[in-house]
């Protein structure tokens, strides 16, 4: 895994964003929020274009929703629209099946992998060391 470095990132980068990241910066992670930040405030200024897979969004919400926060579940999911959204089909949960047969992944993260090579992402942005051991795609952390 490659550390992130938002200010290196090309201009119109694409980016599959997991899960932690965004429950970091969303919910203001005292250590890990300052991390991830200005890759999303890249994404703000147009800079780059941040990716969400229909499993993280399902993810994201939980904190809330197990909280009775149902007025933040909505915040999160209004920014997250924002974002491209990528849908579970089933090309990517053949593309997971098989990434999960060659890494051993974890079911969320290969689809997080499988939807990030499907939309022909320049990286894929985690704070998961699972990923350390995939090849053919970039993974920030």
């Amino acid at each position: 895994m490659e550390a992130l470095n938002a200010a290196a990132l090309p201009a119109d980068a694409l980016l599959l964003v997991d899960s932690a990241p965004i429950i970091y910066v969303l919910e203001g992670h005292a250590r890990f929020a300052a991390h991830f930040a200005p890759l999303f405030e890249r994404h703000a200024r147009g800079e780059v274009t941040l990716a969400v897979t229909t499993v993280t969004i399902a993810e994201v919400l939980t904190g809330p929703l197990a909280a009775g926060e149902e007025a933040l579940a909505k915040r999160y999911r209004a920014a997250l629209e924002t974002w491209q959204v990528v849908d579970f089909d089933l090309d990517i949960a053949e593309a997971a099946a098989r990434l999960r047969a060659s890494y051993g992944l974890k079911l969320p993260d290969a689809i997080q992998l499988g939807s990030a090579i499907a939309i022909n992402a320049d990286a894929l942005v985690t704070h998961d060391r699972d990923f350390a051991k995939v090849r053919g795609m970039r993974i920030l952390g």
